[in-house]
């Protein structure tokens, strides 16, 4: 009888040992985003095969994976280590990132624009509810966590509102917050869409990444509690810092 061997394949469990690492990575991944490593320092190699069934093969293949995504960097003497924190940002509730970020840092913004603009684009004025031609305001903010950046935040707002947020702490506070207080009324809901994008070259420079690395677009659009939007957003976020996190619920059929 003629003994085959399946170039490839890990011994636990029969499957391919690439689809056992990425497996793996995944699990591994999601761990390093909810804190389960505090010290930031991952358990060795024969330690994560124990605890996830997979040979020590699998685990090196894993662990190389992560390090090419640049969640973790290894070094001898020191082990494996969480290259930097991923936070978790909430879709599933509206709040700005300094409320979201409560306590895992300190948030600050670099204000890189704030003015009043004649006419906003066509595109956002029709976002806004707007006729064409209708001016607004332009916000444009940095915001790093502990010093190091983060997101880069544009915003489109309305001119009456928008004139009261330009006279706000825009370096300190949430716009959100300002909206409210320069609306007299609460925010009530927002559109979201989030796509994978490559950091074009400036945007790169602005977050300290390599040109063409990963992250997200994340454009929303931001209503008062009366449905009347006041806010159209694009931010664009370090996929190697934050996870984009929401609680889903099944239930009736699929509102338009």
């Amino acid at each position: 009888m003629t003994r085959v061997t399946v170039s490839g394949m890990d011994h636990h469990g029969g499957r391919p040992r690439a689809e056992r690492a990425r497996a793996l990575a995944d699990s591994l991944r999601q761990q390093i985003t909810d804190d389960a490593f505090a010290d930031g320092v991952l358990p060795d190699e024969r330690d994560l095969g124990r605890r996830f069934g997979a040979s020590r093969n699998a685990v090196r293949d894993a662990l190389a994976l992560l390090r090419e995504e640049g969640q973790i960097t290894r070094r001898r003497g020191v082990g494996t280590t969480v290259l930097l924190p991923k936070y978790g940002h909430g879709l599933d509730r509206l709040t700005g990132l300094a409320e979201e970020l409560t306590g895992r840092g300190t948030v600050t913004n670099e204000v890189r624009v704030a003015v009043e603009v004649p006419a906003l684009p066509d595109a956002i004025a029709a976002r806004l509810e707007l006729p064409a031609g209708a001016g607004g305001v332009y916000v444009e903010r940095l915001r790093r966590l502990d010093g190091l950046p983060l997101s880069l935040d544009t915003s489109y707002l309305t001119a009456d509102v928008g004139r009261a947020v330009l006279a706000g702490d825009l370096r300190d506070r949430d716009v959100f917050g300002l909206i409210e207080e320069a609306a007299g009324a609460r925010l009530g809901r927002a559109e979201v869409a989030v796509h994978a994008v490559n950091a074009d070259p400036g945007t790169a420079r602005l977050l300290g990444i390599e040109p063409g690395a990963a992250v997200f677009a994340l454009e929303r659009l931001t209503r008062l509690a009366d449905g009347r939007p006041v806010d159209a957003e694009s931010i664009r976020i370090r996929a190697d810092r934050m996870a984009l996190r929401a609680t889903l619920r099944r239930g009736g059929p699929r509102t338009p």
